[in-house]
């Protein structure tokens, strides 16, 4: 199926891939420092932002993998960088490992997939948490002004939660609204997880928020799962979306990590 993409800047290509119930808006924060260097594509996955859900698309992250790189194909970019957050973190690694002549370097902003024991369910909250964001989703722009309502969707996802943008915010509830792909990746996550090996040819950075209740240091965070090469990074007063707290950090560690290819 073809995924929507979209390019800015110009220069060696880099490919932003985000997380579940997310979309490529999650990325603005950091696109414009990037632009200047790179040509940057942001990819929608299936069901969601502006890429429908297809019922035939397999979700896990393995065929996730081959579809952003079909797609890529498609646009005749073949070797390129790739950040990627959550889902888009492991989604990376799978493509990494899978396709090292393509990748030029990856950087894993709070990476999905790093634990040893795969979950065989779904979060118990998860279906409130959609159903919140899809009731939400008209009234977003006026109860977003509000600082109960920012608290109330963003407290848990960010410990620097008063600072972020109107925009950061109401792009996120819509995203969520909006992904009709949601549980059909999450269970496409079930009983798996990330057990590859990546070349150490490839610089690998991953990068976790000291507060990132969604994926926790003590379950999601197996180091021994990473490529043994990987730099390892813990960003301060950092939640799931490392882009959004730690903005600059974030843009310099992916700035570093790209130039370690060889």
């Amino acid at each position: 199926m073809k995924l929507s993409i979209q390019r800015y800047g110009s220069g060696e290509p880099i490919v932003l891939i985000h997380g579940m119930g997310s979309a490529a808006t999650a990325w603005k924060p950091i696109i414009p420092a990037l632009s200047k260097e790179f040509e940057v594509f942001t990819v929608d996955l299936p069901g969601h932002g502006q890429t429908p859900l297809d019922k035939s698309q397999p979700m896990d992250p393995s065929s996730l993998a081959r579809l952003v790189l079909l797609n890529l194909s498609e646009l005749g970019v073949q070797q390129f960088h790739l950040v990627g957050n959550s889902l888009g973190g492991w989604v990376s690694l799978e493509i990494a490992a899978t396709n090292p002549d393509r990748v030029k370097s990856l950087t894993g902003l709070a990476p999905a997939g790093l634990w040893l024991a795969p979950f065989t369910s779904r979060y118990p909250g998860e279906l409130a948490v959609r159903l919140m964001a899809k009731s939400l989703d008209k009234v977003a722009a006026t109860t977003l002004n509000y600082k109960w309502a920012k608290k109330i969707g963003f407290e848990t996802v960010s410990p620097r939660w008063e600072q972020l943008s109107y925009e950061i915010c109401l792009d996120a509830v819509a995203a969520m609204a909006k992904s009709e792909g949601y549980f059909p990746v999450w269970d496409g996550m079930l009983k798996k997880r990330f057990d590859k090996e990546i070349s150490a040819d490839i610089p690998v950075t991953i990068i976790f928020g000291d507060t990132d209740h969604t994926l926790p240091a003590k379950t999601c965070q197996e180091r021994s799962l990473a490529p043994k090469h990987a730099k390892w990074v813990i960003l301060p007063e950092t939640g799931h979306a490392p882009m959004w707290d730690s903005t600059e950090d974030v843009i310099a560690e992916i700035m570093q990590t790209t130039k370690q290819c060889k």
